[in-house]
């Protein structure tokens, strides 16, 4: 399993190796999963399982640490 860059709300932030080089960061909780991208724009690439009030909080929280994850996901990745 990939590094826990952030857990807040019981979602569980976290970034992959092994795909795109496009900024993105993929959102757990339970058996649910949501990947979004950072660039150009935090944008919602897929839900599987999330209610929509639940990607409107994963989006508020990626906004909110939107420069914290595009400098975690550089380190990361390079």
């Amino acid at each position: 399993m990939t590094p826990l860059f952030k857990e807040e709300n019981g979602f569980a932030f976290r970034i992959f190796s092994n795909e795109e080089d496009r900024m993105h960061i993929h959102v757990f909780k339970d058996k649910n999963e949501a990947k979004i991208w950072l660039e150009p724009e935090i944008k919602l690439e897929y839900n599987v399982g999330f209610k929509q009030q639940e990607i409107k909080k994963i989006l508020i929280i990626v906004k909110e640490y939107e420069d914290e994850f595009k400098q975690k996901y550089r380190g990361y990745i390079h």
